[in-house]
């Protein structure tokens, strides 16, 4: 795949790098951006030596949101056409919130508009706390409509309602305390904190991580039902029988390291 508007690195630990790269216009996405987004994150969660995706971003600013030229396009477009475009965008959104392995956002500088959604649908985000943060839809007419079950889901309905109407810049702090972050670092030190979760995440289970993606979509938000039983305990009966889990539990048992994390010479 020809790619203009990202890098892709995948590292000997299996930790994939996918970054956004358009400095020059602050990472602001388009229709092009999001079509080559969709189509790498097909490719990375196909491949089978990706553990964990990092999701970060060249330049100052994480990303600006839409691209100005590009929703200039799209207002001369009529509805059909903008339909078949935020559709794009959905799926984007979708495939990176159910993406199946972990994901982990690294954020410096602005994360805007879409940004924030992007942010939203990683399992981990991280920034460094000189990051800001702004739905900022609304300042243009527009409203924060695609991206909206994954920021509300980070930050509630109650928040929501305040930052899509008034559109407000606010911190990494701010972000933080609302949901939408884990953790707030200074600059200098953005990379060994997002490593150290992603080191965290290595040591675990692949296919358990994946299960465990799949029961947090399958429970959130759903009331405890009978079904909702009766989904959890098929759950893991099957991942106890499953070999990773079969391993896991033998490892634990013989206080050894599991067979997916690498030998050493401790092992011997």
């Amino acid at each position: 795949m020809n790619q203009v508007y990202t890098q892709v690195s995948i590292d000997q630990r299996g930790v994939a790098n996918l970054v956004l790269n358009r400095p020059e216009v602050h990472n602001a996405f388009d229709d092009l951006m999001i079509a080559e987004l969709i189509q790498v994150l097909d490719s990375l969660a196909a491949n089978d030596q990706v553990k964990v995706l990092l999701l970060s971003a060249n330049g100052k600013n994480f990303s600006a949101g839409a691209d100005l030229n590009w929703m200039r396009s799209m207002a001369e477009k009529d509805y059909q056409q903008n339909l078949d475009d935020a559709n794009e965008l959905a799926l984007l959104m979708h495939k990176l919130d159910k993406f199946p392995k972990p994901t982990v956002a690294m954020v410096q500088g602005a994360a805007f508009g879409g940004a924030v959604g992007l942010v939203a649908c990683c399992d981990i985000a991280v920034a460094s706390d000189t990051a800001s943060f702004c739905l900022s839809e609304v300042k243009i007419g527009l409203i924060p409509a695609v991206i909206s079950p994954y920021v509300m889901r980070a930050l509630g309905e109650r928040q929501s309602r305040r930052y899509f109407l008034t559109a407000e810049r606010f911190s990494a702090d701010t972000a933080k305390t609302l949901g939408l972050l884990h953790e707030v670092t200074t600059p200098s030190e953005l990379t060994d904190k997002t490593n150290g979760f992603i080191d965290n995440l290595l040591q675990n289970s692949p296919a358990a991580i994946s299960a465990a993606k799949t029961l947090l979509h399958n429970i959130y938000n759903r009331k405890i039902s009978n079904n909702v039983v009766a989904h959890t305990t098929q759950a893991i009966a099957e991942i106890r029988v499953s070999a990773e889990g079969q391993e896991g539990l033998s490892a634990f048992l013989e206080k050894r390291r599991p067979g997916w994390l690498p030998h050493t010479s401790q092992d011997k």
